[in-house]
């Protein structure tokens, strides 16, 4: 069978394979291939650069570039070249040193060179550097986009539908008025709080050898500082210096990220669930698309899918997510190999969490209110009001004012006429008599419009 769409077993490479075409061209084996050759090129430039190796010094800028040319345009014909190095060496990160050592052989200043492709360095200080540029663009670049395109969205959702009042379910059971509006506003202060959380964690690196001590290095040249040279190879990619590692960098931050990540898909995921109920409640109808079918058999139907695809998706998303970020940070002595099946894994939870964003996205732009049935709602529910009567009542004073409104209203409807007459009988100042006729369970709203204006 050959390799397609159609047959991966895995649905971000098969059914979702187009909603994911951003993250493949990072965390795909070709992508993990890229990210090393940029690495270990850094590495050598590093190493020609102030304060590295004699040998490496009187490189001309021509030379220089084509070094960096390997990195930057690095093609898939040359990650299959990598791979075919691969099947020989049977080490993925000794065939990148392959393949660059092959690259710069015709040039002649780089012939004398060659043996400082990965000079000194394990191959975690290329595979931690790796992962690390490769988390850092797919937060920044697609993550942190997608993100703030859907809080946008919510944002003028939740100002559009700031004055639609609308009856809160606490329970499940009807309870104190809000506005449609304000209710969305509260997800996207969420949401506006899980991002900035995800979007300020370091992205740490290391570049020390074996076990992090320079070992190696401080053996074949001791007068250079491998301290300051690893850290400015580190920053000079964007990547916050780790001083202290054994082989591996400790994946803390890795930890971090994830977890942050999670925070974000779970109060997406709490969204695609509220939203979904909403709909359920026809709250919100859902537009038709021309040819869709919403059922085999019930032609009628117009079902959530795009919340429903959210909530799954979300649920993969931060199953794995949560398992990285227990499993990476814990390793045995120095090193182990536990962290380096689970690190090629780290770009199937972001698709996941990148298709449910997506899916999201998509759901929100098929919502139209339904404007009549929360005022339906509204309209069969005056108990609601029996909050803010006994709280009136207690202001003034009013004996058992909660149990007088509890023994009327629980378990009971209660209409209009019901409220007047009970309202008409209290003894409170006459204005705020007034005030509480006056009111409607459509208009006992407090700053709900208010608020979400104001997000």
């Amino acid at each position: 069978m050959s390799l397609n769409s159609l047959a991966a077993i895995s649905p971000v490479d098969g059914r979702y394979a187009a909603r994911c075409t951003e993250l493949r061209a990072l965390f795909s084996e070709s992508g993990l291939i890229r990210a090393r050759v940029r690495v270990e090129i850094a590495w050598l430039q590093a190493l020609a650069g102030p304060g590295g190796l004699d040998e490496m010094q009187g490189l001309s800028a021509a030379d220089l570039a084509i070094a960096t040319g390997i990195a930057t345009h690095f093609s898939e014909p040359d990650a299959a070249a990598v791979k075919g190095i691969e099947r020989e060496t049977n080490h993925d990160v000794k065939a990148v040193e392959y393949f660059i050592k092959q690259q710069l052989e015709p040039h002649a200043a780089w012939k004398s060179r060659l043996e400082f492709v990965h000079f000194a360095c394990t191959s975690e200080d290329i595979n931690n550097l790796s992962y690390a540029l490769m988390c850092l663009e797919a937060r920044d670049a697609v993550l942190l986009p997608r993100i703030d395109s859907l809080t946008q969205a919510l944002r003028a959702m939740a100002h559009a539908h700031a004055d639609d009042a609308m009856m809160s379910r606490t329970h499940g059971q009807p309870a104190t008025p809000t506005t449609l509006g304000k209710e969305v506003a509260v997800f996207v202060h969420r949401l506006r709080q899980a991002r900035e959380a995800l979007a300020r964690v370091p992205i740490r690196g290391k570049l020390n050898g074996a076990v992090g001590n320079f070992n190696a290095h401080l053996s074949a040249a001791p007068e250079v500082d491998w301290v300051a040279l690893g850290r400015r190879l580190v920053e000079s990619l964007g990547l916050e210096w780790n001083p202290y590692t054994t082989q591996i960098e400790p994946h803390d931050w890795m930890a971090e990220y994830f977890d942050a990540l999670a925070r974000c898909n779970t109060v997406l995921l709490d969204l695609c669930r509220d939203f979904w109920g909403y709909i359920s409640l026809g709250y919100f109808r859902q537009k038709v698309v021309a040819g869709e079918v919403g059922s085999s058999t019930m032609p009628h139907k117009v079902n959530p899918i795009d919340f429903e695809n959210g909530e799954g998706n979300f649920g993969v998303a931060n199953a794995l997510l949560r398992f990285m970020a227990d499993k990476l940070p814990v390793s045995r002595w120095q090193r182990d190999l536990t962290d380096s099946t689970v690190q090629r894994n780290i770009g199937v939870a972001l698709a996941h969490s990148d298709i449910a964003i997506q899916s999201v996205s998509r759901g929100l732009a098929r919502l139209e209110v339904d404007r009549e049935r929360l005022q339906a709602d509204l309209d069969a529910n005056w108990e609601l009001l029996a909050e803010p009567i006994q709280t009136v009542m207690r202001r003034h004073a009013v004996p058992e004012a909660y149990e007088q409104l509890k023994a009327l209203t629980r378990g009971r409807r209660f209409d209009a006429a019901a409220v007047a007459a009970f309202v008409r009988g209290l003894p409170i100042p006459h204005a705020d008599k007034q005030r509480l006729l006056e009111l409607t369970p459509a208009t006992y709203l407090g700053l709900a419009a208010r608020l979400a204006r104001a997000v």
